[in-house]
């Protein structure tokens, strides 16, 4: 998608333009005749310029643009003017249309970021014809920023390699292909390092060895640095789930649990879209990487219940669901970030269905004892406008891990169980300041969801880097 800008008129097969709720009720503005008539027409359909609403009219014109499109802005307020230029890219890609022209964009950022978001889709495996046309050229009416527009289009390819690879399909995503793209990132400033089976039971870590093993696709665990260009404020931990399929071991799924469990490598793509930005944009601190590729897998070597696993920092876990397999993936990778002394540190997974319960698909759960560093990733999915919600995080359910058998066990019962589960993720954190973000709802769309296509939807990845960079 090539961006351009322009300030007056540009040579677009669309042109869009952006009509707030109090442009609809009012009777003077300054859209032209032609617009003015379309946009009457519009409010007989009921358009009243409702945040992300779009509708397309034919112009008519031999020597103008083919289509005008009305964009609801709502109030014109950040989040609104996000959900306007996400709806736009959107419906331009469901009507092929490949040539716009956007009227008085105030917000170059956003609305590069927003419109290249709204316009991605997932068609790789659809036959040709039935693919949609991608935007080829945007033209933005505006003062010229050069930098804010690199800027929205860094991150919107961030988002939306992190969604391409949970889309895959999971034959052509597996623990090693995970790995290559993780080493597709490397610049003179990321560098990657990949362990392979027998490396990760040599450094003992039984979660990771244990949830992988029963698949015919090694487990691999990588690690990214990224060093800035001067000197480091701090160091900074990203760990990311990244289960490729999860048909829940020998704690099998159901089908239909099962059919959408490539994305439970989410959190794995979160973390390698903030690396994409981090080969574009430089911040001040330290970076690391940290993701356990596995598929969980139900075969005649699979973990079993009632193992007791002995995990990187040495502590032990009985299992009482194999379905309970991220968290002990990521207790490893927990460990080993602590040990290599990060200042901070962060997990993004698609733990829980629990928490989707509580928050939904719109909200991704945070948990830290940390105020401080809540109220930064809060402040920045605000900004961002990624749904983040802090929920408890009490030392009296702890109890509710303990076990005859081993240190901990991997499951908490039935009652909150996305509490329970950070409880025992924050049983391998030893060190660092630690937040841990449950993603399981944001994480994967059944349907369109506001101007996002059915599929992955790269959560966090814009507000972790926006955090990176404060």
């Amino acid at each position: 998608m090539n961006f351009h800008f322009f300030q007056d008129t540009a040579s677009a097969v669309t042109h869009a333009y952006l009509i707030s709720k109090d442009l609809c009720t009012g009777e003077d503005n300054e859209l032209s005749e032609s617009v003015n008539q379309m946009l009457e027409l519009a409010k007989q359909s009921d358009f009243k310029g409702s945040a992300g609403s779009v509708i397309c009219y034919p112009s008519f014109s031999s020597d103008g643009p083919s289509w005008i499109c009305l964009v609801g802005s709502g109030s014109e307020s950040q989040d609104d003017l996000r959900q306007a230029y996400g709806g736009l890219g959107y419906e331009l890609r469901e009507r092929n249309l490949q040539s716009v022209a956007v009227f008085n964009v105030t917000e170059v950022e956003l609305a590069a970021t927003a419109i290249s978001v709204g316009n991605y889709r997932f068609d790789q495996n659809k036959s040709e014809k039935k693919r949609k046309k991608a935007l080829l050229d945007c033209y933005l009416q505006t003062d010229v920023n050069d930098a804010a527009l690199q800027r929205g289009l860094t991150m919107s390819a961030a988002r939306n390699f992190a969604r391409d690879l949970i889309n895959m399909p999971p034959a052509d995503l597996y623990p090693e292909v995970l790995a290559n793209f993780a080493s597709e990132l490397v610049t003179d400033q990321i560098s990657v390092e990949v362990w392979g089976a027998e490396k990760i039971i040599s450094e003992n870590m039984g979660g990771i060895t244990a949830v992988g093993q029963g698949s015919s696709n090694p487990s691999r665990f990588i690690h990214l640095v990224y060093r800035p260009k001067g000197e480091a404020k701090q160091k900074i931990g990203l760990v990311g789930k990244g289960v490729t399929f999860d048909a829940g071991g020998l704690s099998l799924k159901s089908s239909a649990g099962m059919q959408t469990m490539r994305c439970d490598m989410s959190g794995s793509a979160s973390v390698l879209g903030v690396f994409k930005a981090l080969g574009s944009l430089d911040v001040d601190v330290e970076v690391h990487g940290f993701i356990g590729a596995v598929e969980n897998m139900c075969a005649a070597n699979s973990f079993k219940l009632g193992d007791v696993l002995r995990m990187r920092n040495g502590k032990t876990v009985e299992i009482h669901n194999t379905d309970a397999e991220g968290r002990l993936v990521m207790a490893d990778c927990l460990a080993y970030a602590s040990e290599l002394g990060v200042d901070k540190l962060i997990d993004i997974a698609t733990l829980t269905g629990a928490c989707m319960v509580a928050l939904g698909s719109r909200y991704s759960g945070l948990f830290t004892q940390n105020d401080d560093m809540a109220n930064d990733l809060l402040r920045c999915s605000q900004e961002k406008g990624e749904g983040l919600w802090r929920l408890p995080l009490p030392e009296f359910y702890r109890p509710m891990l303990k076990t005859d058998w081993a240190d901990v066990k991997n499951i908490g019962g039935r009652w909150g169980g996305s509490i329970t589960a950070a409880l025992f993720l924050s049983e391998f954190v030893d060190g660092p300041d630690w937040a841990h973000i449950d993603i399981a709802g944001p994480a994967f769309f059944d349907k369109k969801t506001q101007y996002f296509a059915t599929g992955g939807a790269g959560p966090m990845v814009e507000t972790i880097f926006h955090w990176l960079e404060s």
